[in-house]
């Protein structure tokens, strides 16, 4: 087991090697931008296929609604940079909406956060899969194996390291985004020129009445999932090299600006090459295979896509465990989140994330668009909850240009909320109950997890502290046979008393009484205390006896039972030995003023 941990995670890093496990803006840009890049891949998708409910003539609306969705990427954009300028050390929504709007608003972004970046590790896998099988229709019946398969994958990359993640991520990116920029330039280009047939939808009569405001509403919420992942970088300030702050910016403008070129251009070149949505085949397959044909051009394309679209569940995968991180140092979750592993990284967290993604995946056979309903409902609770701390921070510090700067978070608030209010109704009823349903649920477990924390060290505090009266100690050790193992408990045992009593729990006389003849000559010198057991039971009649010592004994008196165990030289050889000293153990764990000390005996091969 310690052989395959290291083939797949690598040898340990020392701790003083954590500032080396910095990125720089190239790589950064690839592990956190990789997400926000990915989603331009099936964002346009989701707007057409809401669109197509209105029939064909509806689609005339897909590249007014791309424009939309561009000027709030620019808005989103330009509002967590100067988020980044205010928390030079991590700006996510949680430590942002906690420090400014108070511990309930910041919990609520950080369980609107999670439960997306699972979503997002789902959502990625599942649409890299669906790239796949547009090319390859064969693979199509396997694709809910193939998506586990892509989380496990990336999960053990990321459970490596932060800087080797980077270099294994950085190459599928910047082929995607050149690839992109090829399709679109290409195809712009060609339709221009004529290269390639075009065959635009005919334009729409004035007024919207083959198209009710409702459905434009809900494509344009749709098409909101090309935001998802632009707070990464805001997120992940700590990760970058210094100066952080500096960098983060410099990456976040660069995402903006590729985000919005590619996104718009996939969406014009839809439109105008009259694509339109199949159940078999994705809307950037079908724009590749038009401008391109089916050449080899056409499944490095797809290859890069799918690549891109499995290898985006990295942002989820550097994000999720880091606020995992915070969050357990806040004591709202389980400490073992706060934690680092091996290659310092936050192995529980990346674990977690990739089973509860993994079983997304089985759950929704695998298909990217029964998850995406459930999709960017989180992550617009956080946009607002974000820039609406934001606008406070800068009203309160009024620094040089804090009204502008309040300014420009105050837009982003107010979008991000318009947004997030007709994502939640317009995909209410498609799945996103589910996720306005568990935020106050996560919620209110994050707190119970922090009073029981508080209740804890409460108890354990040593203000106010008086010592207790004397302890007093009985030890007994628990002989179920005689053996060398036994011999070696009760040699122990006699140094912590030289009292020590072994117990015996009888439930066959003539054992008992060959027991007794063999501890005249090994017991050394220590009395044996028999119990008897009518019924065979072992736990009844020691419980009893214990219940009498402690009476005995007084509100200060312990009593310390030892155990001897021999252990197998091989795993499997416990199966064929009763597992007694496990069951004592377990039953005495939460047993008040009773230790159990475990004497192992270890047999050779």
């Amino acid at each position: 087991m310690h052989r395959l941990k290291r083939l797949l995670v690598g040898t340990p890093l020392p701790t003083a090697q954590a500032r080396h496990e910095r990125l720089g803006k190239a790589t950064a840009l690839a592990v956190f931008a990789s997400d926000a890049l990915s989603s331009v891949a099936y964002a346009t998708e989701e707007i057409v296929l809401v669109l197509m409910l209105a029939g064909v003539v509806a689609l005339s609306y897909s590249l007014p609604i791309g424009i939309a969705i561009s000027l709030l990427i620019v808005i989103v954009v330009s509002s967590y940079r100067q988020t980044i300028l205010a928390y030079p050390k991590g700006g996510g929504a949680y430590i942002v909406t906690k420090d400014n709007l108070g511990t309930v608003a910041g919990l609520i972004a950080a369980a609107a956060l999670l439960i997306d970046y699972v979503l997002t590790v789902a959502v990625s896998v599942a649409a890299g899969i669906a790239a796949v099988t547009s090319a390859l229709p064969v693979l199509f019946p396997y694709r809910v194996w193939l998506g586990v398969l892509g989380v496990v994958a990336i999960a053990v990359a990321n459970l490596r390291g932060i800087r080797e993640s980077g270099k294994i991520f950085a190459l599928p990116t910047y082929l995607f985004v050149g690839s992109m920029l090829l399709v679109i330039g290409y195809g712009g280009v060609g339709a221009v020129f004529g290269w390639i047939g075009a065959a635009p939808y005919a334009p729409h009569p004035a007024g919207l009445e083959g198209v009710g405001l409702f459905l434009l509403l809900r494509a344009f919420a749709a098409g909101c999932s090309a935001l998802t992942g632009v707070e990464a970088v805001s997120d992940g300030v700590p990760a970058f090299k210094p100066p952080e702050a500096h960098n983060a910016r410099v990456v976040l403008a660069w995402l903006g600006a590729l985000l919005v070129t590619l996104f718009l251009g996939i969406t014009f070149l839809a439109y105008d090459f009259g694509i339109r949505p199949r159940e078999d085949e994705t809307v950037v397959s079908q724009l590749a295979r038009h401008v391109f044909g089916t050449g080899s051009a056409y499944y490095v394309i797809q290859l890069v896509t799918m690549l891109i679209l499995l290898l985006a569940a990295n942002t989820s995968f550097a994000d999720f465990p880091r606020l995992a991180f915070f969050l357990a140092r806040d004591r709202f979750i389980p400490r073992q989140f706060g934690n680092q592993g091996d290659r310092l990284v936050f192995s529980n967290g990346i674990v977690i994330l990739g089973g509860m993604a993994a079983l997304l995946l089985v759950i929704f056979r695998g298909n990217p668009h029964a998850l995406i309903p459930l999709y960017a409902v989180g992550v617009f609770i956080s946009f607002t909850l974000s820039q609406s701390s934001m606008v406070r921070h800068w009203l309160r510090r009024r620094t040089e240009g804090w009204w502008w700067r309040a300014s420009v978070n105050g837009v982003g608030a107010l979008v991000t909320g318009l947004v997030m209010l007709t994502i939640a109704v317009t995909k209410f009823s498609h799945g996103a109950w589910i996720v306005l349903l568990l935020i106050p649920s996560l919620v209110a477990l994050f707190i119970g997890m922090r009073r029981h924390y508080d209740d804890v060290a409460l108890q354990l505090s040593l203000e106010d502290f008086t010592p207790p009266p004397p302890m007093t100690n009985t030890v007994l050790v628990l002989v179920g046979d005689l053996h060398k193992g036994v011999v070696r408990a009760v040699q122990y045992a006699k140094t912590l008393s030289p009292n020590a009593k072994a117990v015996y729990v009888e439930t066959d006389p003539e054992r008992t009484r060959r027991l007794e003849e063999r501890w005249v000559k090994y017991g050394m010198g220590t009395p044996l205390i028999v119990l008897n057991s009518p019924y065979r039971s072992l736990l009844g009649p020691l419980v009893d006896y214990l219940n009498q010592l402690q009476r005995q004994g007084g509100p200060n008196h312990v009593v310390t039972i030892v155990l001897p165990e021999f252990l197998p030289a091989r795993w499997w050889h416990q199966i064929l030995h009763n597992q007694t000293a496990l069951l004592i153990k377990g039953a005495m764990l939460f047993r008040k003023d009773v230790v159990v000390t475990d004497v192992p005996h270890h047999l050779r091969r």
